[in-house]
């Protein structure tokens, strides 16, 4: 067996891998507490429970809510629990520019995914830790696609965006929402050093025939997302449909990535929240998936569990009940 420092209790059967990975029952724990040093007994009659050292939180739908901010209760629990020593990180479709401030609020050091698993923000540095690119004839490609169908276009590097002059209302309202976006025309688009080109339509029936189209007229390797601008909460009567066109990645199942390899824990200890396709990933790979009661459908089919409101403290109560006591790595 494998004894728990400072405690007699030996659990048996398991090695110490393994019991990383299991918290004892909470009432035995405070029995022995109580009862002090003398008394000992085998854990393996207790009832055992999942434990886990990090959470992966979506931004838009999940974390903050439809103002653009974490829900008060929300922050507090996050920032008590990242005290204790839980990895709170967030894995977002936004990018760097457009979460600095979310995270300047949550107060967290754990980098940040951006891009849909393109890139990785440092919140202390204030810099990119991994960054990829689109190949120079894949970005190409996408432009040559997305001008033959009349398609409005931003176009994002570190720290900068490109746009198209919007040829109508609906576009200019869709493009609104960019932070630092440069409206250019389709020839002063960026060609190289290009971490994600993003399509609209309104052309298009839905978001997974604009997508399929797109990849139609890429032959190199990319990572495509695609969603209705309507999801957004500041898009609802939208009529557009995007496409988000990124180098190969595991999206956000990178996230999973860089918690094993920065921090060594491993994909079971990870609880993934999220309320989107983008958010598949990682949800598929985590050891607890969580969805927004307002998910796709596809997420509340696949998820482990389904809480609440993004405008609410929901996860902020899935926190007090997954991370009640304090992590030590």
């Amino acid at each position: 067996g494998w004894g728990c420092p400072g405690c007699p209790a030996v659990y048996r059967g398991r090695g110490p891998r393994n019991l990383r990975g299991q918290r004892p029952n909470l009432l035995l724990w405070r029995q022995r507490t109580e009862t002090g040093p003398g008394i000992s007994w085998d854990w393996s009659e207790a009832t055992l429970g999942p434990m886990y050292t990090a959470i992966v939180l979506d931004l838009d739908g999940t974390l903050v809510n439809d103002n653009g901010c974490i829900p008060v209760g929300t922050l507090a629990r996050l920032q008590a629990v990242a005290q204790n020593g839980v990895h709170v990180m967030v894995a977002t479709g936004r990018s760097e520019l457009a979460t600095k401030d979310v995270l300047v609020e949550l107060g967290v050091n754990t980098p940040a995914l951006v891009y849909n698993g393109a890139a990785l923000w440092c919140p202390r540095t204030q810099k990119l830790l991994e960054e990829r690119l689109l190949s120079n004839r894949s970005v190409a490609q996408v432009l040559e696609f997305a001008e033959s169908r009349d398609l409005a276009v931003v176009c994002m590097r570190a720290g900068a965006k490109f746009g198209t002059v919007a040829a109508n209302d609906v576009e200019k309202a869709a493009m609104a929402g960019f932070k630092n976006l440069s409206v250019v025309g389709r020839a002063e688009l960026p060609r190289e050093f290009v971490i994600r080109i993003t399509c609209f339509s309104s052309q298009h029936e839905d978001s997974e025939s604009l997508q399929a189209e797109c990849l139609t007229a890429v032959d190199g390797p990319i990572y495509t997302t695609h969603f209705p601008l309507s999801m957004l909460v500041q898009h609802r009567t939208s009529p557009m449909h995007v496409v988000d066109v990124q180098p190969p990645c595991r999206g956000k199942g990178e996230a999973l990535r860089i918690l094993k390899e920065s921090f060594g824990i491993d994909a079971a200890e990870v609880v993934a929240v999220g309320d989107a396709l983008n958010d598949l990933p990682m949800l598929e790979e985590a050891g607890l998936s969580v969805a927004m009661e307002k998910s796709h459908p596809t997420i509340l089919r696949r998820a482990d569990r389904i809480i609440g409101d993004n405008n609410t403290d929901t996860i902020g109560d899935l926190v007090d009940e997954l991370f009640p006591l304090p992590i030590r790595r």
